[in-house]
């Protein structure tokens, strides 16, 4: 069960949504999967809603967002994208989605999706296999080895990002999680990710510094060990992903 102030917040978006009349609710990532850290993950939804989304429901969408954002502190880690029954099954299609305080559309990824039918919780309504066709298996692994050849690589050579926290979790975590669905086709939390990483190569150090953020474990940070820590990561994760993307990019191809 979700901490009380997220079990609050979920609550009032959910009142929040029923004018729209929600056909379904579902939470993925963390707070799905067993791993959610209260004031530290992100609430990660999908709502789908009966009517189309016209200008003025997107509108009614985005006056709810920023009510609780002004009266909930965790509703700043609220993302949530907007399906329809009719739309919902179109793995191609870009949805109006709320992330990082603002409206933008998105597509729901197939790693989204397998959350959803493996272990995606129903926090209103259907569950996700009446309305989600299920993922195959080369549609992930082609999504997965994609995501790293063609958004992650490509970052790790812009060095100023690797000075910010996100970039450093999110990119090593993704790498730990693309490496064990391709490998044994399965999905794995953010905790299990960061026990796998030093297997991976990834240095203790960098770790370290995530597992304590997350989960409030490990050694204070030293004087000039942001600059350090960027040029830890990014020497780690070129090598890595080339060497995935060698590794799985032909068994993924048709």
């Amino acid at each position: 069960m979700p901490d009380e102030a997220t079990a609050r917040l979920l609550d009032r978006f959910l009142a929040g949504l029923r004018p729209l009349a929600p056909v379904a609710l579902w939470a993925h990532g963390s707070l799905a999967g067993g791993d959610y850290q209260e004031g530290r993950s992100d609430l990660d939804l999908v709502a789908v809603l009966k009517d189309p989304l016209r200008l003025g429901t997107v509108r009614e969408l985005v006056r709810l967002h920023r009510r609780l954002r002004a009266g909930e502190p965790l509703a700043a880690r609220l993302h949530c994208s907007y399906l329809t029954p009719r739309t919902a099954a179109d793995a191609g299609r870009s949805y109006v989605t709320w992330a990082h305080d603002g409206p933008m559309r998105r597509p729901v990824t197939p790693v989204t999706r397998r959350e959803l039918h493996a272990f995606g919780r129903v926090l209103h309504g259907v569950p996700p296999a009446d309305l989600l066709p299920a993922v195959p298996e080369g549609e992930l692994r082609a999504f997965v080895v994609r995501d790293q050849k063609e958004f992650w690589r490509p970052a790790v050579d812009r060095t100023r990002l690797w000075k910010r926290d996100v970039w450093v979790d999110l990119g090593t975590v993704t790498f730990a999680r693309a490496t064990v669905t391709l490998r044994d086709g399965r999905l794995i939390s953010k905790r299990e990710a960061l026990d796998l990483l030093p297997g991976l190569g990834a240095p203790a150090e960098v770790v370290d510094d995530v597992r304590r953020r997350r989960y409030g474990q490990g050694t204070p940070t030293a004087p000039g060990w942001t600059r350090l820590r960027a040029g830890l990561t990014r020497d780690f994760l070129g090598p890595a992903i080339d060497g995935l993307v060698a590794a799985y990019e032909g068994s993924t191809r048709a």
